[in-house]
């Protein structure tokens, strides 16, 4: 018996490697926003609402910008499957 491979399969792996992308992008804005805004001397900080702009840049104005992605990605390039396959038959389940 040949294995087919079911087109959901391939649909959760491209949603898992999207996934893995907006995590690298996300951290890739933390850390250089974070270690490249906020290394320098404290004194010479500047600051954004009271916040230091190290921290405003990369923890306020990354979570809202990353929520924003994920939201646009997921209606753009996820889609609802059913768990379940379409036809017991083909899946090889018990027959009725």
């Amino acid at each position: 018996m040949k294995f087919k491979e079911d087109s959901r399969y391939r649909q959760a792996n491209r949603e898992a490697v999207i996934s893995l992308g907006m995590y690298v992008l996300f951290f890739a804005w933390w850390y250089f926003t974070a270690y490249g805004l906020g290394s320098g001397d404290p004194g010479e900080y500047t600051y954004v609402l009271g916040l230091p702009s190290w921290f405003f840049y990369s923890c306020i104005v990354g979570y809202i910008g990353i929520s924003l992605v994920v939201w646009a990605v997921v209606r753009l390039f996820f889609s609802e499957d059913s768990i379940e396959g379409n036809d017991p038959e083909e899946a090889g389940g018990p027959q009725s």
